[in-house]
């Protein structure tokens, strides 16, 4: 992919570090979920769910919130109604 003469194919390059930590951070986040599921009894299985449920939340909703796409909402409007014209 081009971009003002630039090959902009590369767009992650230089991010390692940030990367990997933030993989670590959302990784053990998962594994603390799957880890709170050992508290789980018949008797107690309301906080170990709520916990599981939270972690969860925070290892997959939050990632996939950051990586969406960054664009507005005036420029997805615009785009629209000129596909639409």
């Amino acid at each position: 992919m081009y971009s003002n003469g630039k090959n902009t194919a590369h767009s992650g390059e230089g991010r390692l570090v940030g990367n990997l930590v933030a993989f670590v951070i959302f990784f053990v986040a998962f594994v603390g979920a799957l880890y709170s599921l050992s508290f789980w009894t018949l008797e107690n299985a309301w906080l170990p769910t709520i916990v599981c449920f939270a972690l969860i939340l925070v290892a997959f909703a939050v990632p996939m919130h950051l990586m969406t796409r960054s664009t507005k909402a005036e420029e997805l409007v615009a785009a629209a109604s000129q596909f639409q014209k």
